[in-house]
């Protein structure tokens, strides 16, 4: 097979595994690699609070900083039953549920949003000009690093707030009703795509439903085609036609995007609210 071939230093990523590493005295130690004379264990915040068997440790070099994945073997504790139940209704930036609404794109990430926007033309740009040999050059690598820099602060910020209420629903509830949305069908409309992407439907209901395998809890999802925004929640009439209510709206009522007016028993509610509870109506 001849020599190794050792990644190159301007790939974005340079790591190893070990299953050697351990936590002492709350610092992590790695083997000491030969030919060095000092070598000091890695302190960090929380250590003292991890518990279990540590598994292989994966440590890895990114845009000029080192990390440490560390995957402990736990075992997990039974939430209490509450008898409660819950919907979710997703909507692009946030989620509403029966306590209130969770934002799940807070202010501050769209200056993040426009910082990306502003690196991708940069590099977008430089590939124009330079063609092949943008890639190689000083400049492309450090701007390539910003826009990886910026987009794991968005996955760092967005996936908290995910675990989060995940893990609050799942500790609160024992019944939990969200949608079955088709997220591929629903951003073929540019509109809405940018925003769907961004709200991450997906992520959710994937890191709600192990949760709730753990902790045996239960997960009810509603049929795609299920009216919860249509439908009204106090009869059960169902807008069809030109009364649909649509994301800007209704044209012909000339109703507001966030504003439910039934016109069988005239109820006027937050569109939200009436389709969390059209949702909740399924486990009544």
């Amino acid at each position: 097979w001849g020599k190794p071939k050792f990644k190159s230093k301007k790939a974005p990523r340079q790591g190893f595994k070990t299953d050697r590493a351990k936590i002492i005295n709350g610092k992590l130690r790695l083997d000491k690699p030969l030919g060095i004379k000092t070598w000091y264990d890695i302190s960090f915040k929380g250590a003292k609070a991890l518990d279990g068997d540590l598994k292989v440790v994966s440590v890895y070099r990114e845009n000029g900083k080192y990390w440490a994945s560390l995957p402990f073997e736990v075992e997990i504790t039974k939430k209490d039953k509450t008898s409660n139940k819950t919907a979710v209704d997703t909507n692009v930036g946030y989620f509403n549920y029966t306590e209130g609404k969770v934002n799940t794109l807070p202010n501050h990430l769209k200056k993040l949003y426009k910082r990306i926007k502003h690196y991708q033309r940069q590099l977008a740009r430089k590939r124009v000009v330079n063609e092949n040999k943008a890639t190689k050059t000083n400049n492309y690598v450090k701007t390539r690093a910003k826009l990886q820099r910026d987009y794991r602060k968005v996955a760092n910020i967005q996936h908290d707030i995910i675990y989060k209420f995940t893990t609050k629903l799942v500790s609160d509830y024992d019944k939990i009703v969200i949608e079955d949305l088709d997220v591929k069908k629903m951003q073929m409309t540019h509109v809405a795509s940018k925003g769907l992407q961004r709200s991450l439907f997906g992520y959710f209901r994937q890191v709600l439903t192990y949760k709730a395998s753990w902790y045996d809890k239960e997960v009810v999802l509603a049929d795609k085609y299920y009216p919860s925004t249509q439908r009204c929640s106090e009869c059960g009439y169902i807008k069809t036609g030109e009364d649909k209510v649509g994301l800007d709206g209704n044209r012909k009522h000339k109703t507001k995007h966030n504003e439910y007016i039934c016109y069988e028993c005239g109820a006027i509610m937050d569109r939200d609210e009436n389709a969390v509870m059209n949702l909740l109506n399924l486990v009544a």
